[in-house]
């Protein structure tokens, strides 16, 4: 037998009802840790397309707060692009924007300085692999 759409547009209703709808995760009555509308997260987990789906979000997320930091940073080089984002999405919005003379060198597109700035951090040395491969995409932009 076939669902109608009606029927799926009740049954979500339904569901969020009794199961409520919660954005951080929780423990459920039964002690299982729970997102959204009652997705048990230890038993099922999330699928691959659900990670990306959360991913693509993020990006966006990221490109968007880097737009209000940076004027024209759809006009950076790419490789400064995807530095300025990785970054963001690692450290999120208030530890990045700590990175005071890092961003003052990308808006004077001084790469090569702003390159030196991350290296010359915590950070840098937190993240291991992932700071070398970002210095070197920024600093050879």
């Amino acid at each position: 037998m076939s669902r109608d759409k009606d029927f799926h547009k009740k049954l979500t209703d339904q569901l969020t009802t009794h199961e409520g709808l919660r954005l951080k995760p929780y423990r459920c009555p039964a002690g299982k840790l729970t997102i959204g509308i009652g997705r048990n997260l230890e038993d099922k987990g999330i699928t691959d397309k659900e990670a990306v789906m959360l991913l693509e979000n993020d990006i966006q997320e990221c490109i968007e707060d880097l737009e209000t930091v940076f004027q024209g940073f759809d006009l950076l080089p790419e490789a400064v692009q995807l530095v300025l984002v990785d970054m963001r999405f690692n450290l999120g919005p208030g530890r990045f924007r700590q990175f005071k003379k890092m961003i003052a060198a990308v808006k004077d597109q001084d790469f090569g300085r702003a390159g030196a700035e991350m290296k010359d951090s915590r950070w840098y040395g937190q993240v291991g692999r992932r700071a070398e491969t970002l210095v070197n995409m920024m600093s050879n932009a």
